[in-house]
């Protein structure tokens, strides 16, 4: 029989093998903000449960895959079921900031963040100026209707 922790490490890892439904002394699951991230499971999941839909959204790609998306800042918690509602997995997510590549600049009270692998580039991230995420989405717009 394996400990809780070891349990949880697995599951935080790569959500392999099935879990007990109360698994979360481990280490969360972590995904970057505005990333994705494919997690593995053994058992066939027929329902993904996320605590705050505002911090992370996970889809069900197959029956033995789930994609998990960082949307916003913070933790919630992730609850796997089977198709006869028995739980496989419940675990922490942490989505966090992207560190590498990324500058963040302060001029005054207002905040930019720039992408920068390997010219900087503007993105969109919470807590940026007001004016400057109106300007990067305005033109990621205009690229894109440009592309269409």
């Amino acid at each position: 029989m394996f400990r809780p922790a070891a349990l949880a490490l697995l599951l935080a890892a790569t959500l392999a093998a099935p879990m007990p439904a109360h698994s979360q002394e481990g280490a969360p699951i972590n995904v970057n903000v505005n990333m994705a991230r494919v997690l593995r499971i053994s058992a066939p999941a027929a329902t993904v449960i996320v605590g705050n839909p505002g911090i992370a959204d996970v889809t069900i790609q197959d029956p033995l895959t789930l994609i998990l998306t960082g949307k916003s800042y913070g933790q919630t918690n992730l609850i796997v079921l089977d198709s006869r509602g028995e739980p496989i997995a419940d675990t922490m997510v942490e989505v966090m900031q992207m560190t590498a590549g990324v500058m963040t600049v302060y001029q005054g009270l207002n905040r930019t963040t720039l992408a920068c692998a390997p010219v900087c580039q503007p993105v969109v991230m919470m807590g940026d100026d007001n004016g400057f995420t109106g300007e990067t989405l305005a033109s990621s717009q205009l690229v894109q209707s440009a592309a269409n």
